[in-house]
């Protein structure tokens, strides 16, 4: 016998960011909203815990937020008014050097210049055009990202600003290699620094095509918003989230997590929960999972085109992640005390050692000198641990694996470690607690992040836009009727900005809308008609 656990206009399967951002618009909208979150917590990857020791607080996965304070879809929501506040470091960001000298990046563009400056005559001046040219562009660029694809406002936006002429420079920049961009942008090493780690932040190689738009993107954010952290950590992005969704009426259950999409009549009808309740939906299922947990195990392939079936075949992940979180008893003590204040230090080396440290990835090896990205939280956010003290946290990426041995993973935080120490000498002495979360630790704790990819597929040019997560639209409308991809599979990717949320939200209030619900769904049905037949 079935037992019927609830019904709404919208079921929301998953309570990361992108399904309480696509809750609370569906809420605005006045339907009645109800998310089924699997684990004990909302909040998906954005979360914090004491996991070191006491009165040292760990954002247990994200951190540092320059696209969620950017992003035009959260500001909107007006998270302030629930308790999110926001805090900057001193320096945005500093990259470090194998001689122990750094480049820095501050949201004072004349800072960031001097820094950039030493390691290239006339780079100073070079690092202000660049941003100036951003400025330029910023605000039509973020409309186009943050929105369903093609942007066409933001992208007609762009076009009245750049002409002809600047489109096409700005097309060939956006699939440069970061390698390339920098040597094109900077005579010295400096400002190539900057935007390589940045664009190491994703799966992608240093030489890879389109990687030199994600450097320059969080480099160029960071010169103009920075990286900011929550005031009491991650935690409070979804807190907000989750009170401004409960303030209009939203309903969000833990422990229920969902087996089945049920379908009628290839239209979403609701979900089954491992319960085995169903929760119906009048309107709308949305689901903020991977694609290939959307389509091949709560949809199943029968209830599918066979071409998308086979295109989720060629799905490809980001690369794992292992995370470590310290406990300090003192301020890290960096070699150069110019890192000191940096909320994001990235470790690692030159230019040659990154492409290095990516093309062993890139074979399926552990690379024997990762490169580290490190956060100082407590120079972000002095509540984060007792005065006087650090919560520090660093991860580095792995090639991508569904399960890794303990062992492999211990030996890769004692180099991570020994990449600290020779940064910042004293560094172990400091260490009262750690906490290591290995791509076990981190799938247990938020099951979208596949054997630790934390971007929910590959950031490579092949599976973006139209391409993401497989050759179609571009959008969340699936091939079932009012189902929606609203996680981080979807365009437009991972980071905390709610972007594939609020796209999906668009999307089932288009399809639900009285007058011109049903010629969308047709317009849409054809379309998909012609990409999966």
């Amino acid at each position: 016998m079935t037992v019927l656990g609830d019904t709404a206009d919208a079921v929301v399967v998953g309570a990361g960011h992108n399904g309480l951002v696509a809750a609370n618009l569906l809420a605005d909208a006045g339907w009645d909203v109800l998310v089924l979150e699997a684990t004990r917590e909302p909040g998906g990857a954005v979360r914090s815990a004491e996991v070191t020791a006491p009165g040292y607080l760990s954002d247990l996965y994200s951190a540092f937020y320059p696209l969620g304070y950017a992003s035009p879809v959260l500001r909107r929501l007006g998270l302030d008014g629930y308790g999110l506040t926001w805090r900057h470091a001193p320096d945005v960001l500093a990259h470090l050097f194998p001689d122990g000298g750094a480049v820095l990046l501050n949201r004072d563009p004349e800072v960031t210049a001097a820094s950039v400056a030493r390691f290239g005559a006339g780079d100073g001046e070079r690092w202000l055009d660049a941003y100036a040219q951003w400025r330029q562009i910023s605000a039509p660029l973020l409309d186009a990202l943050f929105t369903p694809f093609p942007p066409v406002r933001g992208g007609l936006a762009l076009a009245r600003r750049l002409r002809t002429a600047g489109m096409l420079r700005l097309a060939r920049r956006l699939v440069l290699p970061s390698s390339r961009l920098g040597v094109e942008l900077f005579t010295g090493s400096g400002g190539p620094a900057l935007l390589t780690g940045c664009a190491l932040h994703t799966d992608l190689s240093p030489d890879e095509p389109g990687s030199g738009v994600y450097g320059w993107l969080l480099a160029m954010l960071g010169q103009q918003v920075g990286w900011p952290v929550p005031v009491g950590g991650a935690q409070r992005i979804t807190d907000a989230l989750v009170a401004r969704l409960r303030d209009r009426g939203g309903r969000l259950r833990p422990y229920t997590p969902v087996d089945r999409i049920l379908v009628a009549r290839n239209r979403a009808v609701g979900v089954r929960s491992a319960d085995g309740l169903l929760w119906r939906a009048r309107r709308a299922v949305l689901a903020d999972v991977p694609a290939p947990a959307l389509f091949l195990d709560l949809v199943g392939a029968a209830r599918l085109p066979p071409r998308l079936v086979a295109d989720l075949a060629h799905f490809r992940w980001d690369g794992s992640t292992v995370k470590v979180d310290w406990a300090l008893a003192g301020p890290v003590p960096w070699r150069d005390p110019a890192v000191a204040g940096a909320g994001t230090v990235h470790l690692g080396g030159d230019l040659a050692d990154l492409s290095r440290y990516a093309a062993a990835l890139h074979r399926g090896e552990l690379p024997a000198e990762p490169f580290v990205l490190a956060g100082q939280l407590t120079v972000a956010d002095p509540s984060r641990s007792p005065a006087g003290t650090e919560s520090l946290w660093a991860y580095t990426h792995l090639p991508f694996r569904r399960s890794w041995r303990a062992a492999e993973i211990e030996t890769h935080v004692a180099r991570i470690e020994a990449v600290l120490e020779r940064a910042a000498p004293g560094f172990g002495r400091l260490v009262k607690a750690r906490h290591v979360a290995g791509p076990a630790e981190l799938t247990a704790g938020n099951p979208s992040l596949v054997g630790g990819a934390v971007g929910g597929g590959t950031s490579a040019a092949y599976q973006q836009l139209f391409l993401r997560p497989v050759p179609g639209l571009g959008r969340a409308d699936t091939p079932v009727d009012r189902l929606f991809l609203a996680g981080a599979s979807a365009h437009p990717g991972g980071g905390v900005h709610g972007g594939p949320g609020a796209n999906a939200a668009r999307a089932a209030l288009a399809r639900d809308r009285a007058l011109t619900g049903r010629a969308y769904a047709a317009v849409l049905g054809r379309a998909q008609r012609a990409v999966y037949a």
